[in-house]
């Protein structure tokens, strides 16, 4: 690797303090640190050091992301194969998958690095490694046959309303991957509801209906999918939310790294077990996200993939342990109420996680406001007892 650090060092050369392109060094340093550890070192004062550094986190994301999107790739061609009454292999599937998500990758990374390349030249900061993990998130939660001028936008929104504009990494109070969804949502609704868009080509082809479980029993109709293919995943949906089994994978990754926090992760999950059977015990007439059993709510829609993936965002979520569990819990709750209480919109563990976002200071700060009041109690009994 010695030659790659010779070669970089002289591309960085005209971009020293004093040089001609020193305005432009940030980005030519997020190539550095991309591919190098950082070379700067602390020069005074007690620091915690480890070898887990930002950079280091956000691969760890990503690599937990990897197998719900690899299998969200093959589904995406499995599916609509399948729709059309043809069996396939997994390699076609695969790169009829490949052919539509490939390029929606590319625009999100092409669009939002060079937003940030752009905002750390202005500002004249380093690139952070932020968008490693956004970048990846916001095709993996969009429809398959979502179109690419519209994944700019929506990573555009993110990157400058949802993150910059509060100050970068680790400023932003919401999850940018779910506010670039929640802006494609409410700007483009046709185009990120409906029947015709979780399958590939369901627009195009009439023999192809790309109707969602939530979407079919906000409609009153029945069920054609049995609890075991929506836990491996065999069902229509968004790019890579559909295999709760790859997505527990991942979680399983996040814990054992301890890069997400899985006091946030099983709160969520009992969250939305507690409201999935509240609603089952009320047995509502007519309304069939009431009368499904709770144990598929936790199967189906984006409710596993956001409580993993969106819902533990060290920035945007409860810090506080005790904070944790009801940060976790309030999502899981009000994912499933709202899915059941708004037909028009049947998935909202995205509202949920987004409003959760909103109120997560205030959760940590009245568990801190607890532990305070609690202390000063103990210190009078204290004081009482000496006295």
């Amino acid at each position: 690797m010695s030659w790659i650090r010779k070669k970089l060092d002289k591309v960085k050369e005209p971009f020293q303090p004093g040089e001609k392109f020193e305005k432009y060094a940030p980005a030519v340093n997020a190539l550095d640190t991309f591919l190098f550890v950082p070379n700067h070192t602390t020069q005074k004062g007690a620091h915690v050091r480890d070898a887990v550094d930002l950079k280091r986190t956000m691969i760890t994301v990503v690599l937990a992301l990897i197998p719900a999107l690899i299998f969200g790739i093959w589904n995406a061609g499995f599916q609509h194969f399948t729709q059309l009454g043809q069996e396939v292999g997994f390699g076609e599937a695969f790169l009829h998958g490949a052919y539509k998500i490939v390029p929606m990758i590319i625009v999100s990374y092409g669009v939002g690095l060079a937003l940030e390349f752009l905002f750390a030249i202005l500002r004249g900061h380093e690139v952070n490694e932020g968008y490693l993990v956004t970048g990846l998130l916001i095709p993996m939660i969009m429809p398959v046959d979502i179109p690419l001028w519209m994944v700019a936008l929506a990573v555009i929104f993110s990157v400058v309303i949802g993150k910059e504009a509060f100050g970068g990494t680790g400023m932003n109070i919401l999850n940018p991957a779910l506010t670039a969804r929640a802006f494609a949502f409410f700007a483009y609704p046709t185009y990120m509801s409906g029947n015709k868009i979780w399958v590939s080509e369901a627009s195009n082809v009439d023999s192809i209906s790309g109707e969602t479980i939530l979407g079919a029993l906000a409609e009153g109709k029945d069920v054609a999918y049995s609890s075991m293919d929506m836990f491996n995943g065999f069902i229509p949906g968004s790019v890579s939310e559909t295999s709760t089994l790859l997505i527990l994978l991942g979680a399983l990754i996040l814990i054992l790294t301890k890069v997400g926090s899985w006091r946030i992760i099983l709160s969520g999950f009992i969250g939305a077990a507690v409201m999935g059977l509240i609603f089952n015990a009320l047995n509502i007439e007519g309304n069939g996200l009431t009368n499904f059993p709770w144990y598929n709510h936790l199967i189906v829609g984006g409710l596993a993939f956001g409580i993993v993936f969106m819902a533990t965002d060290p920035v945007s979520a409860a810090q506080t342990t005790r904070g944790k569990w009801v940060y976790g819990f309030l999502i899981g709750l009000l994912g499933v109420m709202i899915r059941v209480f708004n037909p028009a919109y049947p998935e909202g563990i995205m509202l949920a996680i987004l409003l959760m976002n909103v109120f997560a200071p205030t959760i940590d700060y009245y568990v801190i406001q607890g532990n305070i009041k609690k202390r000063k109690k103990r210190l009078k009994l204290k004081t009482e007892k000496t006295a």
